[in-house]
């Protein structure tokens, strides 16, 4: 790599890295240090080929769900690590109630098996549409619909503090896609 795309990687890294360690600590399920493993995985695969790539965040993003597709389809399965409970809330109520649904949210989602995980993060927190996810990962767009359908179902029963988030109209139950919102997390 000559010293042009040095600068310019490094440059990428300093700007990108976080908004991209956020899409891999929800991809990990909350584990922010296999987040970041899977992170800096990417970021040397995408090093060696730098000089070839366009869209330098599109092909470091695609990078990321591939490493964790390669994961989840593994014969052995790793054990997830649990989140702890939420601390004790302080003098700052919203502030205390927004920690408070992000805990809960990174929680449930890393009870999630790894599919159902990275199906919600890409339709969700990356905002692709089904099309984009099923080519992504591989499947087809009726995998991606009913995988979205059970994953939404399965993160209700173990967060069903998050359906109290707010009203929802028959309408609204009939589609899945419009009812999960991500939480921030970082």
């Amino acid at each position: 790599m000559d010293a042009e795309a040095q600068d310019s990687f490094r440059e990428f890294v300093e700007n990108r890295s976080s908004a991209l360690l956020k899409t891999a600590v929800l991809l990990t399920g909350g584990d922010r240090h296999a987040a970041e493993d899977l992170l800096q995985n990417a970021l040397i695969k995408a090093a060696g080929r730098w000089q070839r790539v366009d869209e330098p965040e599109a092909y470091v993003r695609q990078i990321l769900y591939r490493q964790q597709i390669s994961r989840w389809r593994l014969k052995w399965r790793r054990r997830e690590l649990t989140v702890a409970e939420p601390p004790e809330t302080g003098a700052g109520a919203d502030s205390a109630s927004a920690a408070e649904l992000r805990l809960l949210m990174r929680g449930a989602l890393a009870r999630l098996t790894v599919r159902q995980r990275t199906v919600l993060v890409l339709r969700y927190f990356e905002d692709l549409p089904e099309a984009e996810v099923a080519r992504i990962l591989g499947c087809s767009v009726g995998t991606v619909r009913s995988t979205t359908h059970r994953s939404l179902a399965r993160l209700r029963a173990l967060a069903p503090e998050l359906a109290a988030l707010g009203p929802r109209t028959e309408a609204a139950r009939s589609q899945p896609s419009r009812d999960f919102s991500p939480v921030e997390v970082g």
